[in-house]
């Protein structure tokens, strides 16, 4: 691709202002002539500069407008009778009608020709104003529905699903279905780059009656993104493609089916877990995204402080015993584990994972995806690893009671197990594991950690500011958990912007509390012992609740007083320890 007049003044113009260097006005250029995009586009998409500074130049060098719309300002009753179809071709938005000319607004105008064309096909005198591409996307995916210009073609053209997906072997009938199948293979990548845009953990398709809602989950809150209503039309095709990606059986809508897909997205492997359950409206889709590099978390990068990673890294040095991570679905409870199996893999351990699935690649592991249905179970493949000479064992959940028996006894012989359980706290863990039938002076001498974790919403840096004033009764509670005076607290809340797209939230941060048994505890652990009495006992020697955790991370200004009442308010009253 040759590049423009305009990208070539837009480039110098950049770099004589010091806004670029040399260097990376090199790298943006072959970019843009190797993606046949534009310097404009080429920029923002290396993240060099922000798309707005970007535009406003462009705008400039083209000697035209520049206008950053939102929502409130676009006519709607003018947006109604525009062609949809121009608007998808040029990705434009008619703004209003301003003294007899109509404003469109293009990140990208089309050629002084082609101006004069839309000008016949509108019959106006148009205003040209250039637009931050992501406020054009913003407002069509808000306004249309993520996808809309695929279902819009999709619709154009004689739509079958079965000579799309499903078995026919008419090859001419299959031939004039091939622009379907591209529209429906862009539209499901649509979804998913969304997915990968917004940071989503999970995408969640629910299909019903006369719709389709599309949810993501982000910093561990599901939220609805709009979709074309004409999508329900299509939605059988859509699973179907989602099947063909994970290899699944896309002739079989009767039961549950699981699958894997593998991609690309930037340079980086995203691996997403496929999960199907037959409803009454069509089958149902769960994809949980999970990316590669937070294989190489250091312990330090998940939100620890400086004295619990201490104790990650001692736990990493022992020869033996059993350390559990507990907390809820997708608390991060594996992405724990394997930051810490990443510090222990060296050529002078065997580490062997079993896990239902196999959430991680990691390189210098055996890992073991259970199979219940042919009997490999997490007891069953758990006796022959130990026939294996491992050093280090992840068992990815305790279920029953066999598994906890085995995980302790082999805690026991010279083996580091690492294993998660589904309980609210620290403690709870070692009774539930004692209602297990594991014998208490077993396990009392097997455990060396019990880990309670949750994941927060982290205050988005870029926005964040200092709260006014502290209520008192929070501030009483605030000043009691960190023995510091009132007069020392802080807290923090943020207001939205562009970073966090108006969130207020970016990211999110681990809260952890830890349950370190030592002597006196291990001799006071016995069958007939309670939760709470041992909460009573942990408090004499140190452990402290999850909460006390989460007001640090007030303190510190990376969670709000908001977030830290929506996941440990159900602790706070077993959990004081006082």
């Amino acid at each position: 691709m040759k590049l423009s007049i305009q990208d070539n003044e837009l480039g110098k113009q950049l770099l004589k202002d010091g806004l670029i260097t040399a260097r990376n006005l090199d790298a943006a250029m072959k970019r843009a002539t190797r993606q046949a995009e534009s310097i404009s586009r080429a920029i923002v998409d290396l993240r060099l500069l922000d798309e707005e500074i970007v535009y406003q130049y462009l705008a400039k060098i083209r000697h035209l407008e520049y206008m950053k719309i939102s929502r409130d300002e676009i006519d709607l009753k003018l947006l109604s009778k525009f062609p949809t179809k121009l608007i998808f071709h040029y990705r434009c938005l008619p703004v209003k009608e301003d003294m007899g000319q109509l404003v469109l607004a293009f990140s990208d105008p089309p050629p002084l020709s082609e101006q004069g064309n839309l000008r016949l096909v509108l019959g106006k005198r148009l205003r040209i104003v250039i637009t931050p591409p992501g406020d054009i996307q913003n407002f069509l995916r808000d306004h249309f529905g993520i996808g809309a210009e695929m279902i819009q073609k999709i619709g154009d053209d004689k739509y079958d699903e079965e000579s799309i997906f499903g078995g026919v072997h008419d090859l001419e009938a299959q031939a004039g279905n091939r622009s379907i199948e591209a529209n429906m293979s862009d539209f499901v990548d649509q979804i998913l780059a969304e997915a990968l845009r917004l940071k989503a953990t999970d995408i969640h398709l629910e299909p019903y009656q006369k719709s389709i809602r599309l949810r993501y989950r982000i910093d561990g809150v599901l939220e609805s993104v709009p979709v074309p209503e004409s999508m329900r039309k299509v939605y059988s095709a859509v699973v179907s493609r989602f099947k063909i990606m994970a290899n699944a059986d896309i002739s079989e809508k009767r039961v549950p089916q699981d699958g894997r897909i593998s991609l690309k997205s930037n340079g980086k492997e995203i691996d997403l877990r496929l999960s199907t359950i037959p409803t009454n409206y069509g089958e149902g889709i769960c994809l949980r995204i999970l990316g590669r590099e937070n294989l190489f978390l250091d312990l330090g990068e998940i939100g620890l402080s400086a004295s619990q990673r201490e104790i990650f890294l001692q736990i990493g040095e022992l020869p033996n015993g059993l350390v559990l991570i507990t907390g809820p679905t997708g608390s991060g409870k594996t992405t724990t584990l394997y930051a810490m199996l990443n510090r222990m893999n060296n050529d002078g351990r065997k580490i062997i994972t079993i896990e239902d699935p196999v959430e991680y690649q990691l390189e210098g592991a055996a890992q073991i995806n259970i199979r219940d249905e042919i009997g490999l179970t997490f007891s069953r493949g758990l006796r022959s690893i130990l026939r294996h000479d491992p050093d280090v064992i992840l068992v990815g959940e305790i279920r029953d009671e066999e598994t906890a028996g085995i995980s302790v006894r082999a805690a026991q012989t010279g083996h580091i197990v690492l294993t998660t359980l589904h309980t609210n706290d620290s403690i709870s863990a070692v009774t539930r594991l004692m209602e297990m039938k594991v014998d208490p002076h077993l396990l009392g001498s097997s455990l060396v950690a019990s880990v309670a974790q949750r994941l927060a919403q982290k205050l988005c840096q870029a926005c964040r500011r200092p709260v006014e004033s502290i209520p008192p009764r929070v501030a009483g509670e605030m000043a009691a958990a960190l023995s510091l005076p009132e007069k020392d607290l802080s807290a923090w809340e943020s207001t939205g912007c562009s970073s966090c797209l108006g969130r207020g939230y970016s990211g999110r941060v681990g809260i952890y509390e830890i349950f370190i048994p030592n002597e006196e505890t291990v001799d006071f652990i016995d069958s007939n012992v309670k939760a709470g009495k041992l909460r009573e006992h942990a408090w004499k020697f140190g452990w402290r609740p999850m909460r006390h955790n989460a007001w640090e991370k007030v303190v510190e200004g990376s969670i709000s007083i908001a977030e830290l009442d929506r996941l440990t308010r159900r602790l706070q009253s077993h959990g004081s320890g006082s």
